[in-house]
C-alpha cells in the first residue's frame, strides 16, 4: 500500500506544529505538573479552535468526524510537543459516545473544547488521567459506560504531568463496546511524535557538543545510534497510518496493536538515545528534553503494554 498525505492534511499538521511551537509547551507542562492548569487550558482552547476535537465528533453532533487519519496527525503533534492534558482520553471518549449514539449535549461541548474528559477502561486503562481537573470522567467496563469520579490521590507516575487516579464508577450511561482501540491508536501517534522530537533535539545537541576537538555527532557510535532510532520511527509510521485507514474494519484491532508495539519501541529507543547522547544533563528537571524523555517512558505501557499488544497480533494471525 502506498499512502501519501494530501495537501490539506499536511497543512493541518504544519499548522498545529507552528501553533504549539510558538506556544512553548515546556512552561505549560511544568505548570500542569505543579497543579496550575491555566497555561494548559489555554492550549486546549487554541487546539479546539483549530478543530482538533471536532475531528472525533460525528457531524450530527457538531463535529467533522470521526476522521482517524487527521486525528493521528493531530495526536502526533501533541506528542511532538508533549502537550499536557487528557487529549487522547477526550478524543477516545468522543469516538465512544458517538459510536453509542449519545443524545446528551456532551459531544457538541467536546467538539467546542468546553469539556475535558478523562476515561478509564479497566483492565487495560485502569486509571483515569487528570480526573481531578476533567469536566467529565467516564469508566467503561464489561460493555457498560458509566460516569465516574476520582477516588483519592493520584498514583505515582514517571511523568509528573500525568496524574493517574483510581475511579469510582457511578450511574450507567450506555451499553456498548469501549473505545480501547481508538485510544490506543492515538496514544501510538503521540509516541511517534515524541520520538521524532527527541531525535531532532538529540541530533542538534550532537552537532553542538564537542569532545576531543570534534562534534560528538561525527563519531560513528553516535551516528549509528541515531540512525537506528530514525529507522525505527520510519518503520512505525506506515503501521500507524495503516491502522488509521483500517478504522471500522475487522483488521482494525490487529493493526492498532501492531502500530502500538512499533511506536512504543521507537519512542523508547529515542528516549534512551537522548539520555545516552546528552549524558547527565538529560536527567535534570531544568533541561526541557527531560520532560519529553519522561513522557516517552510513561506512554510506553499506557493503553496496553507492548507484550499485551504483541499477543493480540499473534492471536490474529
Amino acid at each position: 500500500m502506498r499512502f501519501v498525505l494530501n495537501a490539506e492534511q499536511r497543512l493541518f499538521a504544519e499548522t498545529l506544529h507552528a501553533l504549539l511551537a510558538e506556544a512553548g509547551t515546556a512552561k505549560a507542562i511544568r505548570a500542569w505538573a505543579a497543579g496550575d492548569t491555566g497555561p494548559g487550558r489555554a492550549l486546549w482552547a487554541a487546539l479546539a479552535e483549530a478543530g482538533v476535537f471536532a475531528l472525533a465528533v460525528p457531524e450530527s453532533s457538531g463535529g467533522a468526524g470521526p476522521l482517524p487519519v487527521e486525528l493521528v496527525l493531530a495526536a502526533e503533534q501533541l506528542g511532538r510537543h508533549a502537550v499536557p492534558g487528557p487529549y487522547v482520553e477526550t478524543l477516545a471518549a468522543a469516538e465512544l459516545l458517538g459510536h453509542l449514539g449519545d443524545t446528551a449535549d456532551r459531544l457538541p461541548r467536546i467538539a467546542a473544547g468546553k469539556t475535558l474528559v478523562s476515561l478509564a477502561l479497566p483492565p487495560v486503562v485502569p486509571y483515569a488521567l487528570d480526573a481531578d481537573v476533567a469536566d467529565l470522567v467516564l469508566s467503561a467496563e464489561d460493555g457498560v459506560v458509566r460516569e465516574a469520579a476520582a477516588d483519592g490521590t493520584p498514583m505515582a507516575s514517571l511523568d509528573p504531568a500525568r496524574r493517574l487516579f483510581p475511579v469510582v464508577p457511578g450511574d450507567p450511561l450506555a451499553s456498548g463496546t469501549a473505545g480501547h482501540d481508538f485510544g490506543t491508536l492515538l496514544c501510538a501517534a503521540q509516541q511517534l511524535g515524541l520520538g521524532r522530537a527527541l531525535l531532532d533535539v538529540t541530533v542538534e545537541y550532537a552537532k553542538a557538543r564537542r569532545q576531543f576537538g570534534r562534534p560528538i555527532g561525527e563519531f560513528q557510535a553516535v551516528k549509528h545510534r541515531l540512525a537506528d532510532v530514525l529507522v525505527e520511527l520510519e518503520f512505525a509510521r506506515p503501521l500507524l497510518f495503516g491502522a488509521a485507514l483500517a478504522y471500522r474494519t475487522p483488521e482494525f484491532a490487529r493493526d492498532v496493536s501492531a502500530a502500538k508495539v512499533a511506536a512504543s519501541a521507537a519512542s523508547y529507543a529515542a528516549a534512551r538515545a537522548a539520555l545516552q547522547v546528552h549524558g547527565a544533563i538529560g536527567y535534570t528537571d531544568e533541561y526541557d528534553p527531560s520532560l519529553w524523555i519522561r513522557k516517552a517512558r510513561a506512554l510506553y505501557s499506557a493503553w496496553g503494554s507492548p507484550a499485551a499488544h504483541r499477543a493480540r497480533v499473534a492471536e490474529a494471525l
